[in-house]
């Protein structure tokens, strides 16, 4: 609700955002089962990473709160609006970064960029589940032909 009054100003600073989502917006956090926040970003950070997995481990104790980043590379040059943030990371970094934060809150990590995915949790899951279907019905198939040569 609040973001939509926001302005883009060239900041990054996800502890106060974070700060505001959890500690105003959840304040009915326990009339719930489970809450999501999902983070949409093409930038690391202006906090370190091991205060701010620290600061989403503390807030996520206690409750069904999952944070999930969506992390989006652009191409360099496009969009720049000119603002230099208060910290620099490569993309890898950046990944690197939200993926710790990510664990930290139980939540899910996604990159991706306009060349597609780079990396996403959900797609993982997913062929993990594909392989273990795999492997089961190589079994179940070498199980079959084995009874049929018994016969």
């Amino acid at each position: 609700r609040w973001v939509l009054s926001l302005e883009c100003k060239g900041s990054r600073n996800f502890l106060s955002a974070l700060r505001r989502a959890v500690e105003v917006d959840f304040k009915d956090k326990d009339k719930h089962q489970s809450q999501g926040l999902y983070l949409l970003t093409t930038g690391i950070p202006d906090q370190e990473t091991h205060t701010v997995s620290a600061y989403v481990a503390e807030v996520c104790r206690g409750v069904d709160l999952q944070l999930h980043v969506c992390l989006f590379s652009a191409v360099k040059g496009t969009g720049s609006s000119g603002v230099i943030p208060a910290r620099y990371a490569s993309p890898r970094e950046t990944a690197s970064a939200y993926k710790e934060i990510v664990q930290a809150a139980k939540g899910r990590f996604h990159w991706f960029g306009e060349a597609g995915i780079f990396e996403s949790d959900d797609i993982a899951s997913i062929i993990s589940e594909i392989e273990k279907a795999k492997n089961y019905s190589q079994k179940c198939a070498f199980l079959v032909e084995s009874l049929k040569q018994r016969s």
